[in-house]
């Protein structure tokens, strides 16, 4: 894998009953509500300049319901000038199938990488590489899963090793502790998942300009935003510069 010279920002918008909120560390109980109109919201960042939006339905992720019409609609809205890529609660080849259906032009496998083991080859095999990506969410090094609630007996880099080996070439990592919190992204573990030859798209922690150039210059493929696009500690024209001038 060639080391990319620019990074793509991701804004985030997470949909919980309807509305575009944020969780801090993944706490249901701790939730921050940004907008009410997810629809207006992916308009908003596409004007700014975005051209991908990383949208999770927290909802389905739970357990709670399924945003799926939603996300149609976001997809509708933008046309061709953004891409969607979609995550939450996605666990079966069908629901895969149905999101890809709805225009999502990349799904994010979470859970179901680790419970389903026959999901992510069947999904890249019915799909392609490029169509997907596997979600790893970490806690103190362990996989997390079912929306964070759970912690696994399983290390992210044994995951992200066989998921690879499985014809995976797009990985997005979180370390749960860092996300919401603006201290800045787990560095160290993008750097080690980089190893393995795919695509890395980190998460978690995004506050300034320098974070996304950073992300960048370590040869990461994307950086997902969310509180500090919210709350103002960095602009989206900011983010997309950085991620160009890196």
């Amino acid at each position: 894998m060639q080391l990319p010279s620019a990074v793509d920002v991701y804004p985030a918008i997470d949909i919980r009953k309807g509305r575009v909120v944020r969780l801090s560390q993944g706490d249901a109980a701790r939730e921050t509500v940004y907008a009410d109109d997810p629809v207006g919201q992916a308009e908003r960042f596409v004007d700014a300049g975005a051209r991908w939006l990383h949208v999770v339905d927290l909802d389905r992720a739970f357990g709670e319901g399924n945003n799926l019409p939603l996300v149609g609609r976001i997809v509708a809205a933008l046309g061709d000038r953004a891409k969607v890529q979609a995550g939450g609660g996605f666990r079966s080849i069908e629901a895969i199938g149905e999101a890809i259906a709805a225009g999502v032009a990349r799904v994010v496998i979470g859970t179901a990488a680790v419970t389903e083991p026959g999901l992510v080859p069947s999904a890249v095999g019915s799909y392609t590489a490029d169509r997907l990506a596997v979600g790893l969410d970490a806690r103190k090094g362990m996989l997390a899963i079912r929306g964070w609630k759970e912690s696994s007996d399983l290390r992210v880099k044994d995951v992200a090793e066989r998921v690879v080996g499985e014809g995976v070439s797009t990985l997005i990592y979180t370390d749960i502790s860092r996300d919401g919190t603006l201290a800045g992204p787990d560095f160290d573990g993008c750097t080690a998942l980089l190893k393995l030859g795919a695509d890395v798209i980190a998460s978690g922690g995004f506050a300034k300009p320098e974070h996304v150039k950073m992300a960048a210059r370590l040869g990461c493929a994307g950086a997902i935003l969310g509180r500090s696009l919210y709350e103002g500690t960095m602009s989206l024209g900011e983010a997309l510069k950085a991620g160009r001038e890196a």
